[in-house]
């Protein structure tokens, strides 16, 4: 049985599967209607979500599948009266054939996979992981027809607590030589060990300061907001580093802007008609990624 926990689990064959059957789902919906007729699929959910909720449970949907759902686990499922985790997993294994999961925990989608006997898929774990955002952004720079061998990409803004930079950082190192650079402040530069894990698989990391550093060039920009929920420090002071037009003025035109969303101050709304702003875009890509590992995964995993 196989789970969906971390992008580390990817390799190219993998990912071109993945974006192919997404491409055959996009392309022929009514193909793939009932393709999990029968099936019970869990979103539980211990953090707020707008997009990864309710893209996975429109993709089980459009699959034939029911979904059961809590949206606030933390306060309206027996986690407040104390049941662990793992109990937990254990009771829904028995209800469903697959398990959503968001919680704030940077270990409980590993946790859940040890104890479940039908696939987890990990929808966002505390500052550590997310996954299958990572995949939806990928194939979004994949549906550019941009080569992901030798891509320039920067992340911007919180690279300390920020999952989805994480995961993202680990699938681009899964092809040849990408070149990361890191815009942020000090207090939310990107952890040692991301630093260390894009050396060790031939990516190349750059730091940097300000939007001049980055290469007018470069393919992607992905900015993100600060994660407030994640401050254990009450005087980090966040700093946001705004994309606008006058930003965007000195980038080419093959440069793409994404955001995992929901975006704060960080894009200016003057961007939203830029033909290079692909956030929506991005967002909706979300559910046909989703079809795709919910179809591959409990069918064929």
């Amino acid at each position: 049985m196989k789970h969906i926990i971390s992008c580390e689990q990817f390799d190219r064959v993998y990912l071109d599967h993945l974006f192919q059957l997404t491409d055959d789902i996009m392309d022929k919906p009514e193909k793939y209607m009932h393709s999990l007729d029968g099936k019970v699929i869990a979103t539980m959910f211990f953090e707020p979500s707008t997009r990864t909720r309710l893209s996975f449970e429109a993709a089980i949907l459009r699959l034939g599948a029911k979904n059961i759902s809590t949206e606030n686990a933390q306060e309206a499922s027996s986690a407040s009266k104390g049941e662990s985790l793992e109990d937990t997993i254990r009771v829904l294994s028995g209800y469903t054939d697959g398990i959503v999961m968001r919680h704030y925990d940077k270990d409980a989608a590993v946790r859940a996979a040890v104890v479940s006997s039908v696939p987890v898929f990990n929808a966002g774990s505390g500052s550590g992981a997310h996954p299958t955002q990572a995949l939806l952004d990928m194939y979004t720079i994949h549906k550019c027809g941009k080569s992901f061998d030798h891509l320039s990409v920067a992340v911007v803004g919180d690279l300390l607590f920020g999952r989805t930079v994480h995961s993202l950082i680990k699938l681009l190192s899964v092809y040849d030589h990408a070149i990361i650079y890191g815009l942020s402040s000090s207090h939310f530069a990107l952890p040692k060990e991301y630093i260390d894990y894009l050396r060790k698989h031939n990516s190349t990391y750059i730091p940097c300061r300000s939007f001049d550093d980055l290469p007018e060039d470069i393919d992607v920009i992905y900015n993100t907001r600060t994660q407030l929920e994640r401050f254990t420090e009450s005087d980090l002071a966040p700093r946001e580093f705004v994309v606008n037009k006058k930003i965007m003025s000195r980038f080419s035109d093959n440069t793409i802007l994404l955001h995992p969303l929901p975006r704060n101050a960080e894009i200016s709304t003057d961007v939203d008609d830029d033909p290079r702003a692909l956030y929506f875009k991005q967002a909706h890509n979300g559910m046909w990624v989703r079809m795709a590992l919910l179809y591959d995964t409990i069918l064929n995993g």
